[in-house]
């Protein structure tokens, strides 16, 4: 009798229709966050694998993708992209105590074109952008600029003392405020800044270190098909702001793609 040949077994990567669900998220996402953060652990997390690509890397880069066409006509200069917008999972842990190796949250920036997607101390030129935060204990969309370097701060800071009156009206708006409310308050100087005096017109503003704005998003929200368009809608109202910010560190407003 002829031999039966057994051909070897072959495997393939997955294609990304395979691992990714599409939006909306689902109840699945903050399930695998809250057993991430129970067991943050290399193999814990491999394990899971498959629930992470299709419950948040699969729709979060579907979100990106939707949010960048509507930034398109809302607002041009801002992009998204669906291998750079997004945080990695895995923390740093060089410089920390903590030495959890994954992150129990996920982030995404939509970045100014010509600013580049680096956020905080890490862009050196960074400019004001919007971001959207996927966890168990809070989800919300933000705009701004977080903890900028030194050379951006002080632009930001000689840009508030020339016309601190036009800052004041990107964020004094009924709508703005209603969504928005206030100013993030996290990081503020005690005392005014070098070269500025203490009655300086604009020393409400000077003492700064981030200037953010951000609204808490319910799961309904968050869960439901209509993301995209909820966070283009929070774009929509905070860019005067956000314009005004990359306006005093140099990046200009687009009205095009093109």
């Amino acid at each position: 009798m002829p031999k039966t040949v057994t051909k070897p077994k072959t495997t393939t990567k997955p294609t990304r229709s395979e691992v990714s669900r599409g939006l909306p998220f689902r109840p699945a996402a903050f399930a695998f966050f809250r057993g991430l953060k129970r067991n943050n652990r290399k193999d814990w997390f491999e394990d899971h694998r498959p629930q992470y690509e299709s419950e948040i890397r699969g729709p979060m880069r579907d979100l990106i993708e939707e949010v960048d066409v509507q930034l398109a006509q809302v607002a041009p200069e801002f992009i998204g992209d669906p291998k750079r917008s997004m945080f990695r999972i895995h923390r740093d842990v060089r410089f920390s105590k903590d030495k959890s190796p994954y992150k129990t949250a996920a982030g995404v920036w939509f970045y100014h074109a010509d600013a580049g997607r680096k956020v905080g101390h890490d862009a050196e030129s960074g400019g004001a952008g919007i971001y959207f935060h996927l966890a168990p204990d809070g989800c919300f969309s933000a705009g701004g600029i977080w903890m900028p370097s030194g050379p951006v701060l002080r632009k930001i800071r000689d840009a508030l003392a020339d016309d601190f009156e036009g800052f004041e009206e990107t964020i004094g708006g009924a709508k703005f405020k209603r969504r928005f409310g206030l100013l993030s308050e996290e990081s503020m100087l005690k005392r005014m800044p070098r070269g500025f005096d203490d009655d300086h017109p604009a020393a409400k503003w000077l003492r700064y270190k981030s200037f953010t704005v951000h609204r808490p998003l319910t799961n309904k929200q968050v869960e439901s098909k209509r993301l995209p368009s909820t966070v283009a809608a929070d774009v929509e109202v905070m860019l005067p702001f956000l314009r005004w910010l990359n306006l005093a560190v140099g990046y200009r407003p687009r009205t095009s793609r093109l």
